[in-house]
């Protein structure tokens, strides 16, 4: 899935429970744009209705306008009265990632890989200090070239590169020869720039898109079930339990698989026969053996 412009689809989605941090912190909420890859990120107390919501006024709307969609998923943070009524309001389309398509909101789930392999090498033994050092995570993924846009997220949104710490140490003719007129004639050459850089960037995306697709369904090993078969379902983020932590189970059920839609998407009933909200992805599910 992909953006036609720059913080035009933005994807939402929750990191956690974590170490236990500053101010009993151990969630983040996290928002990444489909277009530029910029990174936004809050640590939470708890995960409500209320801070996620205020989070994507805030860290999104507030500072990078309205988003023309917002991708989500299913979980009661996303999912409610607050956040639908934000998205009225400021008519963006609000899009839940369905269970049947688990890469619908892929970007998302894989810079909260990036942030929690980062948090790790930074943090070593001091686990509680992520709430101080996640800023300094997003700067690092803002700051360095992704490998679907080849650019970096800080140039794509704002058409220059930022000055980092190793620019200011070591001279480099930016820093040194910088003078008001340098600078704004330098400035409007990059913004002059800008478009075409964001055209080769969608470019470049669409094609490495392709070749992760390509991949992938070279090594996927597909899973099939029949109606009637008992299997057990991955439990995912946004609905484990705050409880359970990292050491919770990773699988539940059994359920019923009830039938199977063209796409190889299940529908699942509980074995009293109730069925599930929303059809599984293959991905998110295994074979139970009683």
């Amino acid at each position: 899935m992909s953006s036609p412009w720059p913080f035009a689809r933005i994807g939402v989605d929750i990191i956690g429970p974590l170490p236990r941090g500053t101010a009993d912190k151990r969630y983040a909420v996290v928002a990444i744009d489909y277009f530029t890859k910029w990174v936004e990120a809050e640590a939470l107390k708890h995960i409500t209705e209320a801070n996620t919501t205020n989070f994507i006024k805030h860290s999104v709307i507030f500072r990078f306008g309205v988003p023309h969609t917002l991708v989500a998923d299913h979980g009661t943070q996303f999912d409610n009265h607050k956040l639908r009524k934000v998205c009225s309001d400021y008519n963006i389309n609000l899009k839940f990632a369905s269970p049947s398509h688990p890469q619908s909101n892929g970007q998302v789930e894989a810079v909260n890989k990036t942030i929690k392999t980062l948090l790790k090498r930074k943090l070593q033994s001091r686990k509680g200090c992520w709430v101080e050092k996640l800023p300094e995570v997003l700067w690092a993924i803002r700051t360095t070239p992704h490998s679907a846009t080849g650019e970096t997220p800080f140039s794509l949104a704002f058409g220059t590169e930022a000055v980092i710490p190793t620019k200011t140490n070591i001279p480099t003719r930016r820093v040194s020869a910088y003078t008001p007129s340098d600078n704004e004639t330098e400035l409007r050459a990059c913004l002059e720039e800008l478009e075409e850089r964001r055209d080769l960037a969608r470019i470049r995306t669409a094609h490495h898109q392709q070749q992760i697709a390509k991949y992938h369904d070279k090594r996927a090993r597909i899973r099939r079930f029949n109606p009637g078969d008992l299997v057990l379902k991955k439990i995912l983020p946004s609905t484990k339990s705050t409880s359970s932590g990292s050491l919770g189970d990773k699988w539940e059920g059994p359920y019923i698989v009830d039938s199977v839609s063209m796409k190889g998407a299940y529908k699942l009933k509980r074995e009293d026969g109730t069925p599930l909200k929303n059809p599984w992805n293959a991905d998110h599910l295994k074979k139970y053996y009683p």
